[in-house]
Formats: C-alpha cells, sequence, structure tokens
C-alpha cells in the first residue's frame, strides 16, 4: 500500500494517514503494532512523551530494514516539559528513545495558558538546529492559533485535534485552510463511537467499505490527516486501504448530518 503524501507549507511531505499509540504502552504489543504497520505500508508514526512508548517505537522503527528517510515520525512535548529549563533536555530524551537524530514533527501537546508563547519560542529553536523538520501544535482552537500567528517566528505547520463525523469541526478546518495549516485527526473513529450508525453503515454497503473505512476516507475528503489507532492486525491493514475510493457529494453531504460536537477526549476550547 502506497499512501498519498501532503506537502506542509514549510515544505516537508507528510503521508496523509498515520499510525496513532496513545495508550499502546506494553513493550510487546507496540513493536509488534508497530512491526505489522510496517508490514502494511504505514510510514507515518503519531507518539508523545506522555504516552510512554517512545522507546519501544524507536527501537522498532530502528531494527526495521525501512530507510529513516522513508519514515515520518511525530512526537509531542507535555505539558510538564513546557518550562523553558525543562522543554530541550525534554525533547533530547525523546530523540534518544526514539533513535533518532530528528523528528519530522514536533508538536506542542495542548495550548497551555501563559507557557505556550514561551514554549514556541523554544520550539523555533529546535526547528533551526534541524532537529524537527516541522513544527506545530495540538487541541489548538482559532483562538489560539490566532494568538500563536501574531508573534510566532516560524508559523505552525500542523494543528492535531479531535476530529472525525461526530466532531467535525468546520470554522476550524477552514481557518487552517486559509492560513496554510496542515489539520491532523486524532482520534478519527471517535473510540468506536457510532461505528453501527445507519447513514455510515449505507456508505460502507454502497462502497464495499467498514463504517471505520468510511470515517477515515471523510477525513482525507475534508482535507485532513487521519491518525487511526489500533493493535488488532487486521484493523490496522484495514485503516490504511482507505485510497481506493472517493465519497461523492452526496455521501458527503449525508455524512454532514453526523456533526453533533462529539468529543470523546479532552476540550480545548475554555482554555484562554
Amino acid at each position: 500500500m502506497t499512501v498519498p503524501k501532503t506537502k506542509l507549507s514549510n515544505g516537508p511531505y507528510i503521508p496523509q494517514v498515520g499510525l496513532g499509540t496513545w495508550q499502546i504502552k506494553d513493550k510487546s504489543e507496540c513493536l509488534q503494532t508497530v512491526r505489522t504497520a510496517l508490514e502494511n505500508g504505514y510510514r507515518h508514526f503519531d507518539t508523545a512523551q506522555i504516552y510512554d512508548n517512545e522507546q519501544y517505537i524507536g527501537e522498532a522503527l530502528k531494527t526495521s530494514e525501512i530507510n529513516r528517510n522513508d519514515l515520518f515520525i511525530t512526537t509531542k512535548i507535555w505539558l510538564l516539559n513546557f518550562l523553558s529549563t525543562r522543554l530541550l533536555s525534554s525533547f533530547e530524551k525523546s530523540l534518544n528513545k526514539l533513535q533518532t537524530d530528528h523528528v519530522d514533527l514536533l508538536l506542542l501537546h495542548f495550548p497551555v495558558p501563559k507557557l505556550r508563547h514561551s514554549a514556541w519560542k523554544k520550539m523555533e529553536e529546535i526547528a533551526d538546529s534541524g532537529r524537527a523538520n516541522s513544527i506545530g501544535v495540538s487541541n489548538y482552537t482559532i483562538r489560539h492559533l490566532e494568538r500563536l500567528l501574531k508573534d510566532c517566528r516560524i508559523r505552525p505547520a500542523v494543528n492535531q485535534v479531535e476530529l472525525h463525523v461526530f466532531l467535525q469541526q468546520p470554522e476550524l478546518l477552514k481557518y487552517c485552510e486559509v492560513e496554510g495549516i496542515a489539520v491532523e485527526a486524532y482520534s478519527p473513529l471517535a473510540h468506536g463511537y457510532g461505528l453501527t450508525n445507519p447513514v455510515l453503515a449505507k456508505l460502507a454497503k454502497k462502497h464495499s467499505k467498514s463504517t471505520a473505512q468510511i470515517m477515515l476516507r471523510w477525513c482525507v475528503e475534508v482535507g485532513a490527516i487521519p491518525l487511526p489507532k489500533s493493535t488488532t492486525a487486521s484493523r490496522i491493514a484495514e485503516n490504511i486501504d482507505i485510497f481506493d475510493f472517493t465519497l461523492d457529494e452526496s455521501d458527503l453531504i449525508a455524512l454532514r448530518g453526523l456533526n453533533a460536537n462529539h468529543r470523546t477526549s479532552w476540550d480545548p476550547t475554555p482554555i484562554p
């Protein structure tokens, strides 16, 4: 399976689907999951300091036969490491765990009040050093992005947010499109919520796909990069098999009706 790539605003290309790894903390399970993903064509892997699995992902990727230049590795700076005195050292630890001299994408995990401005300055330093090909943010709303864009030296290339057919965030998608910020979709399957929805079931039958594949394809159709997470081999294979069909306008209209602002994770909207 060859996954199409999208060009980020600062130049690098990012595969249009990646493997999410949240909650995969067991070493053997994580190693096997990453190896299964590699066998099925995944080259984009998303982790974070708080996931406590960077070291296992690093081991699995390092011991694979895949050239580092063909991989796209993302990690995220955790909230407790936003302090200027901790951010750089925590990133060095992440690089050591991932067994690489750089990441392809480094994100601030959450719009922490008072600390995110100074943290972004450190992110810019990391980008300048070449140890992160691109930098970005996660869980940022339009308000947070507006404030960042007012005084940043390097613009964020990516905003990673919860996004799926039950939480479509059209205003945020449009804003990011206008500003040249790629949107990554975490929890694109809404943690299994609504997989038996009749609208999804009807479209799955129409396209000879699963309801999960319809949800993931929707992300691609609206310009987002889905990061599905699974440790089951069959589902890992299924989740990347979404590039041999498209959703037509009638499909998209039907799916638009599923938007319910349903969050399965934390809500950043109250954060000033």
